[in-house]
């Protein structure tokens, strides 16, 4: 039986934004009064053992954040990492968001072939990329912003090099695809088919 302590845990460090109990709840399929014990043993641990990461609770929403401590430090990277040059990394990203937008994080690490959190969450800091949720998907997607084209010099996504071609490259949709294919299965215990 999985922690659900670890599994809370995990999901508040990959995530960028609060999660409401509720939504907490759900993920890990468990009851809700279950998930409130367990954050509140995460509360205590992470907010009284002088970490650099804390969990902060308002009303039912709760996000792992920084400690208040080493807000300089954080700020002055932060800094730095919003007004240096791109990594290649963060290029590619910012290409494939560029080229395929609107497009979710598990499209853009299909392609990519790595994790993408921490980068595109840079891109969203500086500006470049802006995230929307797709209520028909359930999911988050990402698009380019309007100071991303205005710093290109151009009016729409689609003047960018090559747009149309790129936008629905073969290759790209046969990733896509395959990755459709492959995460089809039954379901063990109702028999049914699952994405």
């Amino acid at each position: 039986m999985p922690n659900l302590k670890a599994q809370i845990e995990s999901l508040l460090f990959i995530n960028n934004q609060p999660f409401k109990i509720k939504k907490l709840a759900e993920l890990t399929k468990s009851e809700k009064k279950e998930v409130v014990t367990a954050l509140a043993e995460l509360l205590a641990e992470y907010n009284e053992s002088g970490r650099g990461l804390r969990i902060q609770q308002v009303e039912d929403a709760v996000q792992m954040v920084t400690a208040p401590e080493n807000s300089k430090l954080v700020k002055d990277y932060i800094k730095q990492e919003t007004t240096g040059e791109l990594s290649r990394a963060s290029l590619e990203t910012l290409t494939i968001v560029a080229y395929r937008g609107p497009v979710s994080r598990a499209e853009i690490e299909q392609i990519r072939g790595v994790n993408c959190a921490i980068i595109l969450r840079n891109l969203l800091m500086r500006g470049l990329v802006i995230a929307t949720e797709d209520k028909k998907k359930m999911q988050t997607t990402y698009n380019i912003t309007f100071d991303f084209l205005q710093f290109l010099g151009i009016n729409q996504q689609s003047d960018l090099p090559d747009y149309e071609k790129l936008h629905s490259h073969e290759s790209l949709e046969k990733v896509l695809n395959q990755n459709i294919v492959v995460n089809l299965g039954q379901d063990s215990n109702t028999g049914e088919m699952v994405v």
